[in-house]
């Protein structure tokens, strides 16, 4: 496995937090240097003793100077710090300021949205990659949809299903759900447009162990970055049932680590189906932890961009920027304690 050079540091926002914390995991599996930062000093300070070799810095989203403080003498940034609505437009600005490429985790399609429509433009000129949601909803989905794609230049339809055995959701997402109650966006007849209430259902058989289960129209971030650069009139993506149940559930309980690598048992399985007249090509992944899967996404894309094998600046989905093939085989070889799998079309 290459290395990033030990002058290239990634600032960590939000390293304390649930998924955060399988970022900086990586980053030092990965031998990468990292700093990290947050606004609680004492959670820092537990956490930073844990990686001595990492620097701590504090800094407080409504306070700029902090922000640039923190990015200093970094080569790129990983934003974890959700809700992402509140937080993304400063870490982006600063990242701008800094002239710092940019990812971050997100799930919010208000979010990742105006990374591409209000961020594009000052990235290019700053000359900075600014790459959104590169988390499990999200890049996931692209790659696997880019994937499946391969030579065909445009498709009839394209749409992803996530199958989990259970969703025990972290605080930080069900924040996030508080904090973005509004409608989200389908794509379809080349648009986007507000998702039905109630979502629209179906079957789906998806392999074992899953099998046929039934699922819910549940668009997030994959929906954005799809329709950004596939060429197809329809994108929609779906989310088993009893995961929905559970995640609408204010009793579910957390995740709970099921070994001594902190990650949870929770089992996934996402399929990304692309039609073109009566042909269809199907891309997927299973693994185990989908907060945990996030950490060698977004890193693993991080140690690319620092390693020079991705020139370009502006805003670009997972899926456009990335080799997807190469990206999902080689993260599947490089994350077996997640027990990552991946089944791709025959070329």
């Amino acid at each position: 496995m290459a290395l990033a050079t030990p002058h290239q540091r990634v600032t960590v926002f939000g390293p304390a937090g649930h998924t955060g914390r399988f970022v900086v995991e990586e980053l030092q599996r990965r031998a990468m240097n990292a700093i990290l930062v947050g606004r609680d000093a004492e959670k820092l300070s537990r956490l930073a003793a844990e990686y001595p070799r990492f620097e701590a810095r504090v800094a407080s989203m409504d306070d700029v100077s902090s922000l640039d403080r923190a990015l200093a003498g970094a080569s790129l940034v990983i934003h974890c710090a959700g809700p992402f609505v509140d937080t993304a437009e400063p870490v982006i600005e600063a990242a701008l300021r800094a002239r710092v490429h940019y990812l971050d985790v997100s799930a919010e399609q208000r979010v990742t949205l105006a990374a591409f429509e209000r961020f594009a433009e000052p990235a290019r000129a700053a000359g900075i990659l600014l790459i959104p949601s590169m988390g499990f909803f999200g890049s996931l989905g692209d790659l696997l949809g880019t994937a499946a794609m391969s030579d065909w230049p445009l498709a009839d339809e394209i749409r992803v299903a996530v199958a989990l055995d259970s969703w025990k959701p972290t605080k930080g997402t069900r924040l996030t759900a508080e904090k973005n109650p509004g409608p989200r966006s389908v794509y379809s007849k080349n648009k986007l447009t507000p998702l039905e209430s109630p979502p629209p259902s179906r079957f789906w058989n998806f392999p074992t162990p899953f099998g046929t289960q039934e699922v819910a129209a549940f668009p997030l971030t994959e929906t954005i970055v799809i329709s950004r650069h596939l060429r197809s009139p329809e994108v929609h993506a779906f989310l088993n049932r009893s995961a929905l149940d559970d995640l609408h559930n204010p009793n579910t309980p957390p995740p709970v680590t099921a070994g001594e690598c902190g990650h949870s048992d929770q089992k996934f399985l996402m399929e990304a189906i692309v039609r073109k007249g009566a042909e269809e090509r199907i891309a997927s992944v299973a693994g185990r932890d989908i907060y945990a899967i996030t950490a060698p996404l977004v890193v693993k894309a991080a140690q690319q961009i620092l390693l020079g094998e991705i020139r370009a600046a502006g805003t670009y989905s997972p899926g456009e920027i990335f080799n997807a093939e190469v990206f999902l085989r080689e993260l599947a070889m490089e994350t077996s304690s997640l027990h990552f799998k991946v089944q791709l079309p025959e070329s």
